[in-house]
């Protein structure tokens, strides 16, 4: 383990990084960093001036009771970026290898190793100037700023839907994968400015050993490696935090005695979900697990069930360099056989005329896996995929059954990757709503586009009207809350700030702000960044440097151009929950309002067509910038939910309905219901085949529309049926382009005023003209800065705004 980095000291009244020490084992390539004052660069020096600069205003603000937490986390963030620029200085080749790990970077590696020390130390300088300045304007009294309030990592509480701290809502955020090797109570890695969530069982290769419960746990003999075990006792309980079950890898004599049990692996499911010892190995470690912590603070934030899973089963599909789902287990296949022998009751001859066979009995049915895509609309392609989502929804209720079999009050949620709803794709085996249903949690790693995608061929059409792709973020977040508007949702490994798909080392604190605060004001309760890999040294975590005996140059890539390297994407971060804490309870009040426009979600049409979620969300898309909140509906909602909580239900786009789905919606018209229906939807079943019914009036309202019918006119038409619940709030946008990118949220207030946040997502300055429904004239105040604003005004480019309205 390397030694932690050194105090800094202070010299002729700046404060100069003294340079750390390494181990006498360390690699010659890696170089100790010593400055001196007369050895600092220019940029350095000035970023040290103004640090001096901000440090002298803190004290004085500080004797006016003036709250300082941003400031302090700004002072922190960039004398750990001055550290960072150090190290990266004295270690271009390990810099340069990083670069050169990520292939989008990789031709330009060495410029921006020797680039990178000056380019950190000029973005301290730039977060340092917007600091000096917020802090001056409060100081001379030209603005006030709520006080923030604190994470408390000791005592928030999971409620029924937000987490809680001090009696008031608290979002709590932090990193995963987090500094790996170092331990739980370093303050220079678990703190106010990163976070200071607890966890375990997060390493992301196949043998974990660092706080994990993992298949290792538990050996041939039955017995418990109380060595492993102990990493996950010796956690401390003093913060909160969470748990992950890694069910990346299996042990050798399981597979001795099953060779099977890696048929239809995953990339982060490592053995068959259907094998019977698997199930019999991971039941008794979820309950041991379970006992050992139960009650402990480790498990506020949860048990996180999975990473990332998925089991595609489609030819030719990226997933097959991984070597997944090549070919299925033979308890699959009679697994599968059964699940047919009951959707078709037995009928045999009905299976056979679907798929095109001449199976003598269910016990003789085939299939070739992985599935060829050919086979998209046809029976057999919906069979196989309604069933690889209900196999691994029965695997999770199964994880989560043997866990509350010993601990009933543990929370649970899966990390689901957002494109296994928002892209077309559903040959994976995960049905989102299914699983959100089932946890108690809503759980996920929800990510954005904050610049172009980076790989080849891949689209960013979204850049022609928007600064990033805020609408994976909203139609996500939207759905999940329409599944489950009473649950927590956490966010356990957010890719806001990068991933595999883009990065941006000029990444914009705008683009932060904005993205952070949209996702909470959707429902987002906790978020867990990817990811923090900085020692506090500067230099990189353990497993990048090969000190765990393993090194990935995949994690290695992701380290480029990452957040590790941004002082203005990290410090924005941290500055944009302590805005979001502070006004927590504005924030779920303008998150809890009912959403009376909703749109039918039909899962059996996502599985029959290419292009159905392509199409939802154009709908969408074109509906978010009215102002009011939107939801979904499905079978699932109609049938358990308030059916009063929506005014009005849109069905667009849904040819595919099995007869459950058009019961549903014939129950809802019959209780009173209003539906907008477009004219291709509802015709067939799952297996394509004619519904002789339509719907019926009855005593609700019917709408249904010509075959011309555009999403202008289903848009018009959905407006107008929700008329009396639009908001008295009204938005006029003058943005110079043909489409909006303006969102707005209202909630009234007791006292007659509104409580309004608006965020602009689009490229340009928007003109904007804030009005009442009723003509009646207004005072509005900024909450952020406690200014009076005029009615009409401007918001940037990924702007934010959270205003007070007064009706005079």
């Amino acid at each position: 383990m390397k030694p932690h980095f050194l105090a800094a000291c202070i010299t002729s009244a700046l404060v100069l990084s003294v340079g750390c020490s390494q181990s006498s084992e360390s690699q010659s390539t890696i170089t100790p960093v010593k400055a001196e004052a007369s050895s600092l660069s220019p940029l350095e020096h000035e970023a040290r001036i103004k640090l001096a600069t901000l440090k002298s205003m803190m004290d004085e603000a500080r004797n006016k009771n003036i709250d300082v937490t941003r400031e302090e986390t700004l002072e922190w963030f960039s004398e750990q970026f001055l550290t960072f620029a150090s190290w990266d200085e004295a270690n271009p080749a390990a810099i340069e290898a990083a670069f050169g790990y990520e292939r989008y970077y990789a031709k330009d590696k060495e410029k921006l190793a020797l680039d990178l020390p000056g380019f950190e130390r000029q973005k301290v300088i730039d977060i340092l100037d917007k600091g000096i300045d917020e802090l001056g304007q409060e100081l001379r009294g030209e603005i006030k700023r709520r006080p923030v309030n604190k994470v408390d990592w000791q005592g928030t509480k999971a409620g029924d839907n937000m987490f809680i701290s001090n009696g008031k809502p608290i979002f709590p955020y932090d990193y995963f994968s987090k500094s790996v090797g170092q331990p739980l109570t370093n303050t220079d890695v678990y703190n106010d400015h990163l976070g200071a969530l607890y966890h375990g069982g997060e390493n992301l290769y196949e043998v974990d050993h660092d706080r994990a419960i993992n298949s290792f746990l538990l050996k041939e003999d039955g017995t418990f490696d109380q060595d492993l075990m102990k990493e996950l006792t010796d956690i401390p309980d003093t913060n909160i935090g969470f748990l992950y079950y890694w069910i990346m890898g299996i042990p050798e004599w399981v597979e001795e005695q099953e060779p099977e049990v890696r048929k239809g692996r995953s990339l982060f499911t490592g053995f068959d979900i259907d094998n019977p010892l698997a199930r019999d190995v991971w039941g008794k470690i979820i309950r041991r697990t379970g006992e050992l912590t139960k009650g402990k603070k480790v498990t506020e934030l949860g048990f996180v069930l999975a990473n990332e899973p998925h089991w595609f089963a489609e030819k030719d599909f990226w997933t097959a360099r991984f070597d997944e789902m090549t070919s299925i287990s033979s308890y699959t296949l009679n697994n599968f056989r059964h699940w047919l022998s009951d959707k078709y009751a037995g009928d045999l001859a009905s299976l056979n005329t679907n798929w095109g066979s001449n199976f003598a009995s269910f016990d003789d049915v085939q299939i070739d896996i992985p599935i060829d895509s050919a086979l998209l609309g046809k029976p057999i392609w919906y069979d196989w995929t309604r069933y690889n989502m209900d196999r691994s929804t029965n695997w999770f209720a199964f994880m989560q059954s043997e866990l509350h079999a010993v601990n009933g009050d543990a929370d649970t949620h899966i990390k689901i990757m957002p494109r296994m709803f928002m892209d077309n794709v559903r040959s994976g085996g995960i049905d989102t709503e299914a699983l959100a249903e089932l946890t108690t949690m809503v759980g996920h790693d929800a990510k954005s586009f904050g610049s172009e995608n980076i790989r080849p061929g891949k689209s960013s059409k979204w850049i022609e009207k928007y600064a990033y792709n805020w609408g994976y973020v909203a139609m996500f977040h939207d759905f999940m809350e329409s599944v489950a508007p009473n649950k927590i949702n956490i966010n356990s490994e957010s890719h806001f700030l990068s991933s595999g798909q883009w990065r941006d080392l000029d990444t914009r604190p705008s683009y932060v702000r904005s993205v952070y605060w949209l996702a909470t004001l959707l429902g987002m309760d906790a978020n867990m960044g990817w990811f923090w890999a900085r020692d506090p040294d500067g230099s990189p975590e353990d497993r990048l440097e090969g000190e765990l005996d393993f090194f990935d140059p995949g994690l290695a890539g992701a380290y480029a151009g990452s957040n590790n390297m941004q002082p203005q994407v990290t410090n924005e971060v941290t500055q944009v929950m302590f805005d979001l804490n502070s006004f927590s309870e504005e924030i779920i009040e303008l998150r809890e309002q009912p959403r009376p426009l909703r749109l039918f979600y039909s899962e059996t049409t996502a599985i029959n067509t290419d292009d159905y979620m392509t199409k939802e969300y154009a709908l969408y898309e074109d509906l978010f910038f009215e102002g009011l909140p939107l939801g979904f509906v499905t079978k699932n909602i109609i049938e358990k939910q308030d059916n009063s909580a929506w005014d009005t239900v849109v069905v667009y786009n849904n040819p595919n309905v099995n007869d459950a789905e058009f019961s549903a919606l014939q129950s809802y018209l019959d209780q009173g219901g209003t539906i907008i229906l477009d004219a291709i939807s509802l015709r067939l079943n799952e297996y394509g085949q004619t519904r002789k019914q339509t719907l019926k009036a009855s005593k609700g309202k019917l709408i249904t529309l010509d075959a011309n019918a555009d999403i202008a006119k289903i848009k018009q038409v959905a407006l107008t049926e929700v008329a009396d619940s639009m908001p008295d709030v009204m938005l006029k946008e003058d943005n110079s382009e043909p489409f909006k990118t303006t969102t707005w949220r209202t909630v009234k207030q007791p006292d007659g005023s509104y409580l309004v946040n608006i965020l602009n997502v689009g490229h340009n300055t928007v003109a904007l003209d804030l009005s009442l429904s009723n003509a009646q004239k207004v005072s509005i105040t900024n909450m952020m800065t406690s200014n009076a604003m005029g009615s009409s005004f401007e918001l940037a480019s990924e702007g934010v705004l959270l205003l007070k309205v007064t009706p005079q």
